[in-house]
């Protein structure tokens, strides 16, 4: 066997899986593009309640959610991001119930809610 047929059947299998690995990367790229974040207003929205156990275990954070809201304003759905699970129920509550500006097809809003022990 001369040397490049050596090479070849060595690196062979590596380069599929390199050429492999690229074509996942860009098919997740292309799906992720499809559904771009928006940065609406919001129009209407009320405070978090902190929940009691919150309360009594002095918890604070910071929970990070997805919103997906339809052409109406209206929250179809809450995907929890980040955040202490307890909190994350109380932000997601709270979410559901917030209103964003019409605009002409659905988005999904990130949305940030910090909770701090009340004093």
């Amino acid at each position: 066997m001369n040397m490049s047929a050596r090479l070849y059947s060595i690196f062979q299998p590596r380069i599929s899986l390199v050429l492999l690995f690229g074509c996942i990367v860009l098919a997740s790229l292309a799906t992720a593009q499809q559904s771009p974040s928006s940065t609406r207003r919001i129009v209407s929205h009320t405070a978090p309640a902190y929940p009691s156990l919150a309360r009594s275990m002095a918890l604070a954070g910071l929970v990070k959610l997805e919103a997906l809201v339809a052409p109406d304003g209206s929250v179809r759905a809450v995907d929890v991001k980040g955040g202490h699970p307890v909190l994350a129920q109380a932000a997601t509550n709270t979410v559901r119930q917030w209103k964003w500006e019409p605009a002409p097809q659905a988005s999904h809003e990130l949305v940030e809610i910090r909770f701090s022990p009340p004093e």
